[in-house]
Formats: C-alpha cells, structure tokens, sequence
C-alpha cells in the first residue's frame, strides 16, 4: 500500500515513520528543501524517543522516502495525509491556510482517485473547506477525477509518541464512502490485527472528538491547580487529596497532577480554537474559559512564591531544572519555564538553567542570551539563592542532595511538580515549597 504524508513536523513524520514501520511505503514531503535532505541522512527536525531509529531504518530499507516534490509523490498513493501546521491566530482560532495550500496543490496534481485525509488538528468543518479546494482545483483543471475526504486525528503523547502510534488506545476515522472506508481499514489493519480498536464515525464527530478528548485532560489539569491552590488556603495537602480522588475509577489517576500549568503545542492551541469555533457558532464554553484563564494564572504561581519569599528579587540568581513543557521532548511552546524566567528577569533577577534536549530550543526560539545554559543540573546550582524544579525529568528525581545544599547561597527549593518528598528535604535543612501545599 502507497500513500503520501504532506508535512514533517512531529505529527507528519511520527505518522509516516511508524506507518512504514509496519511495512505501508510511505513518502513524506516538505517544501523545506534543507529538512529532507537532513532526514535523508538520519537528521531529525525534533526529538523524539525512538523515532530516529525506526526513520533510519525503514529509510534505509526503502519503505519510508523524502521529497520535496508533492505532484510525483502522490502518484500511485491511495490516500494522501495532510499533516501541517495550524498555528493559533491572535484570536484564537486555527489558521488553515496550510491545510488549504497542500488541498489546492493535491488537486493540481492528483492523477488517479484519491482519499484525502486530514492528520493535523483542525477545527470541525475543515474537512468540508478541504473538498470544496480541491473541487476548485480539479474544476480549473477541466478535471472530472474524483476523491475522497477523510478525517483521522492524531492522539499522540509529545515523548511518548511511537509507543502511542504503534499501541494505540484507539484509532479515530471520519470517513463518508464505503470506498474510503475501505481504504483506511486496510491501512489500519496491522494495528487491528494486534486488537487495537478503529472506531469509523462521520467526519465532524472525527474532528470534534480531538478537540473535545485534549479539552477534556486540560479540564482535569485546571482542575486540580484550582484545588491545589485552595489546598494552600486551607491547609489541606493536595497530594492526599490527589491520591484519595485518584482512586475512584470514574475520576482515574491521570492528569491529576498539580503543577504550574499546561504547555505544549496541543493543550493551549485546541482549547483556545475549541472556544473561537464555539463563539464563532453563536455558543460559549464557559468551563474551558475558566480552564484556560486557570492556567495562565497558573504559570505565575511559583513566581508568587519567589516574592512572597524574598521579596525583591533583584541582583538574586534562581537555578532552573527543567525549560520544555514536559519531560522526554525539546518542545519548547507555551513551556511555563518561559513565563516563569522571564518574570524573574523583569524582576532583576538571573537564571541559570539546564536541560536534557531544550536549551538549544530555549536559546535559539524563546530564551535567546538572556540567561546562562549550563552544562548539567548541579553547575546551574553554583551560587544560585534557590532551586526551581520547573520539568520532572527523570534525571532530576534522586539528585544528591548534599551537593545540592553545598551550592547553593541557601538550601531553598520551588518544587514544580511535588516531584520531592518536603518532609525529608525540611529534615535535612531545606526550606520546600510545592504547589498546593504548606
């Protein structure tokens, strides 16, 4: 089975590596001449645990090829995925002007029957703005091919991505033709094959249940920083209280975590496009409102801590574990180390920071020179007045503590994550702050 993979950012090239992995040939193309010739050579664009080997080897065996050149590679491909960027506009709602450019140059370009499919998260009723470009474009074309639009959201964990394509929990598939259906049943065969579950609806409800599935776990996340802070007010510990809600099956134990807010390139762009599309239809989502103006308030926490501790933060040094948004991935957007850094330094304060994969991101997209990059978790301590624990690492989990107390000004820690057990750190000196706890 041939098909075309349109985009080779984290969804495009996670989709057509691990499709080629089950031995579908795949080719990704990106107008971004210098991209495909890194891939080629095994250079990937991001990080991913696990993706750089199978890339490289089904590379190697021909299964998965490069190219820049979109009308040669969706010939003799059944279906073609679209899978680039949606960048949120200032207002909020998904900008499909990507989307609507690979539509138009599939239409074009397209020889032979084809089943278009949308991969990149977008608003319901894209699908819709899909068919009528590429009717546009066929019809300028005097062309009577027909074709085939398709939605197949993507449910990936950013650092856990392969292991979530290849073990899907399930497989969403917005189809309208028995052809199309058919179509994506073979593709998703392997996976079904090892009991993993497709479920085919019609293609709005494909394309709402992304949204609708990503606004449901930053519901949870909003939720418990709101209990968390309370927690604080009241004198209650919310890791009890995580673990005592955690426990009934219907709440469940995931995305429970109290923290200092969501980031990443899915949470914050779907709510926000979830919102703008329900506005644009006459209705408003109060609850994600709240979810979203809970977690920007979020991201200011640990600096409210920082000032309510030393007051003015000028001519102070804070070391920082942890810049992406989450552990095992360089991603660097809506990170809250950004919010979080950038507050120290208006306050006067300097940053030394370090991470595992992020700092080159940090450096050359978001941070720039503004703070020092240091070369591992213990040099960023060197005569800083506090730890802030921004992104649980594993890394970070067992640090050497006296070491830790040795380099620092004062034995002071910001806890993040509640990655720490407080009670043994305060026995040993330090003074702990966590979120959602006193």
């Amino acid at each position: 089975m041939n098909i075309a993979i349109v985009g080779t950012g984290y969804v495009g090239l996670v989709t057509g590596a691990c499709l080629s992995e089950v031995g579908i040939n795949v080719t990704c193309i990106d107008i971004d001449e210098k991209k495909i010739e890194n891939l080629k050579n095994g250079i990937l664009p991001i990080y991913e645990p696990g993706l750089e080997e199978i890339v490289k080897r089904n590379y190697t065996k021909g299964r998965l090829k490069f190219s820049t050149d979109l009308g040669s590679s969706i010939q003799g491909a059944e279906a073609a995925f679209i899978a680039v960027g949606t960048p949120p506009g200032e207002d909020g709602s998904a900008d499909l002007k990507y989307v609507l450019q690979v539509a138009k140059g599939i239409g074009e370009n397209m020889t032979d029957y084809l089943v278009v499919v949308t991969k990149s998260t977008v608003p319901v009723g894209t699908a819709e703005k899909v068919r009528n470009q590429l009717k546009e474009s066929l019809d300028a074309r005097g062309s009577d091919l027909t074709f085939d639009v398709a939605s197949n959201p993507e449910f990936l964990k950013e650092g856990a991505a392969v292991d979530d394509f290849m073990k899907p929990d399930r497989i969403v598939v917005g189809v309208e033709s028995d052809r199309s259906k058919e179509i994506m049943e073979r593709l998703y065969r392997p996976f079904t094959l090892n009991g993993h579950p497709v479920i085919f609806m019609d293609i709005p409800s494909a394309e709402m249940t992304k949204y609708a599935a990503n606004a449901m776990l930053a519901t949870k996340i909003s939720f418990m920083n709101d209990i968390a802070n309370l927690c604080e007010i009241m004198g209650a510990d919310v890791n009890s209280v995580r673990n005592g809600i955690g426990s009934d099956p219907r709440i469940g134990n995931k995305f429970i975590y109290p923290g200092i807010g969501y980031g990443g390139s899915c949470f914050p762009k779907d709510v926000k496009a979830l919102i703008r599309t329900a506005r644009e239809n006459g209705h408003d989502m109060r609850i994600l409102e709240a979810v979203e103006n809970v977690n920007e308030d979020q991201k200011s926490v640990m600096f409210s801590k920082l000032e309510s501790h030393f007051g003015d933060l000028s001519g102070k040094k804070f070391a920082v574990w942890g810049l992406s948004f989450k552990p095992q991935t360089d991603d660097m957007r809506e990170a809250p180390s950004v919010v979080i850094i950038n507050q120290i330094l208006k306050a006067g304060g300097t940053v030394s920071a370090y991470d595992p994969v992020a700092m080159e991101e940090a450096k050359h997209l978001h941070l720039g020179d503004t703070i020092h990059y240091a070369q591992d978790e213990y040099e960023a301590l060197d005569g800083a007045d506090a730890l802030l624990l921004i992104t649980e690492w594993a890394e970070f989990r067992v640090p050497d503590w006296n070491r830790v107390k040795g380099s620092l000004n004062a034995p002071v820690i910001f806890d993040g994550r509640n990655l720490y057990n407080r009670q043994k750190l305060r026995e040993a000196g330090f003074t702990y702050f966590g979120i959602g706890v006193q």
